[in-house]
């Protein structure tokens, strides 16, 4: 079992980490102008593309789940369809922002409460990265795909692409073009269309290659195949995972926007240690990702053993990589800054809130672990129980402390936003056990 995580978690961790690499190459790339202009720009911006698209995340998770359950079933006429549905969401909803992208823009900062030349920065960075939405939506419809199939080294190659072209084009836009802001988001814009038409090419090869390696009995029974995934499933399915993104979202840009209304200074000192839980959250999901295939197989195959003996061997493997990220911040988090930012004001404001950066990994990675499960079990109206709980907590310890503690509570409260995440999902995971009673031998 654990060479199975692995196999699947190695190569989605590898992925996941050069996913952020778009924000933190924008971030290091602009935090090295010599102003905290540019970087508070991108992190409002990079906040903005945050909300459009992770409400559309269920055209992963809800792919991913949904696709592993029929490979588990042996149910290729689904494991189609489901691709064929997901990539047709993305395309509409792409178009749609890019249409409304002014509009978007407008409301996304009025929100954040910024303004000068921060406000300027971040309008033009978002115009121009809308442009990308059509293959930022269809990279997560692709990438939920190949996971379900049990392929996780194809989403992995194709982000090492994406972050091979972004970070230079990026550079040499900022720095030899001297274009600024603008140069991140056209060398981000860039790598997202070109990691998307290859990885859509991929696909396309992949189930042409299946289709010529069939029988001819095969190819007709095939082409005579039904399935139970229709368009009211497949939204029904999503649904919950919509809501409990809205959560997310409804967390994370509160937070970003508590860092804006206390100057540029909380503000980029925020960006700047999100990123320690933006790195951890995208490695320790590479596990939650191999929890995702893994648990949607054996739930699809009914094999409520190998479920259970998954699910005990992720949670060693989440509890092991988050002590190995908390040591790490310890000892060299504040190096990891510097990378980042050579602003001595930041990094120095930085230090007072540094500890809390160190304590995201423990308090995050049974949440982190359970999604996995959840999604691939499409569990998703109890990991909607859980997230809503999660948000309740976070409002209500903001609420109650930030007159008195400033930005420290608003830390508190996402590090207890974390804990609760977890704590509730592993009471609600029981139903799991119940639905498949041979996880009880």
């Amino acid at each position: 079992m654990n060479r199975r995580i692995l196999a699947l978690a190695i190569p989605a961790i590898i992925s996941n980490i050069t996913t952020p690499l778009l924000s933190l190459a924008d971030t290091a790339i602009v935090g090295h102008l010599g102003s905290a202009v540019p970087l508070a720009a991108i992190a409002v911006g990079g906040a903005a593309f945050n909300l459009l698209y992770w409400l559309f995340a269920f055209l992963r998770m809800g792919t991913s789940g949904l696709t592993a359950q029929a490979y588990g079933a042996k149910d290729v006429t689904t494991q189609r369809v489901v691709l064929k549905k997901a990539l047709t969401v993305a395309t509409i909803a792409g178009l749609m922002m890019i249409v409304l992208g002014w509009p978007i823009a407008a409301g996304v900062l009025w929100f954040m409460d910024v303004n000068g030349d921060t406000y300027a920065m971040a309008q033009q960075y978002i115009l121009i990265l809308i442009w990308g939405a059509p293959a930022s939506l269809g990279n997560y419809a692709l990438a939920g795909w190949f996971l379900g199939m049990q392929d996780s080294r194809t989403p992995m190659w194709i982000s090492i692409i994406i972050n091979v072209v972004n970070i230079p084009v990026s550079v040499a836009l900022v720095y030899g073009a001297g274009w600024g802001v603008a140069g991140c988001a056209i060398g981000s814009l860039v790598a997202q269309w070109l990691g998307f038409l290859i990885a859509l090419w991929r696909a396309t090869n992949k189930e042409r290659g299946r289709l010529a390696r069939a029988t001819t009995k095969e190819r007709g029974r095939l082409a005579r195949a039904t399935t139970n995934i229709t368009w009211r499933a497949f939204f029904s399915i999503n649904f919950d995972i919509f809501l409990r993104t809205a959560c997310l979202v409804a967390v994370t840009l509160w937070f970003t926007r508590v860092g804006a209304t206390q100057g540029v200074i909380i503000l980029a000192v925020n960006a700047l240690l999100m990123q320690l839980f933006v790195l951890f959250s995208y490695t320790m999901d590479g596990f939650a990702f191999a929890g995702e295939a893994l648990v949607g197989r054996f739930v699809g195959a009914n094999d409520g053993r190998s479920l259970r003996k998954c699910i005990k061997a992720l949670l060693g493997w989440g509890f092991l990589w988050a002590l190995l990220f908390t040591i790490l911040y310890a000892v060299g988090g504040e190096a990891f800054l510097r990378l980042l930012s050579n602003d001595e004001d930041v990094i120095t404001a930085s230090r007072e809130f540094f500890y809390w950066g160190v304590t995201v990994p423990m308090a995050g990675f049974l949440a982190f672990t359970w999604d996995g499960v959840f999604i691939g079990a499409t569990m998703t109206r109890r990991m909607l129980v859980a997230m809503a709980s999660g948000m309740a907590v976070f409002f209500a310890v903001y609420l109650a402390l930030f007159p008195a503690w400033g930005n420290h509570a608003l830390w508190l409260a996402l590090i207890l936003y974390l804990l609760t995440r977890g704590i509730a999902q592993s009471f609600l995971v029981q139903s799991l056990y119940r639905r498949l009673p041979s996880t009880n031998n």
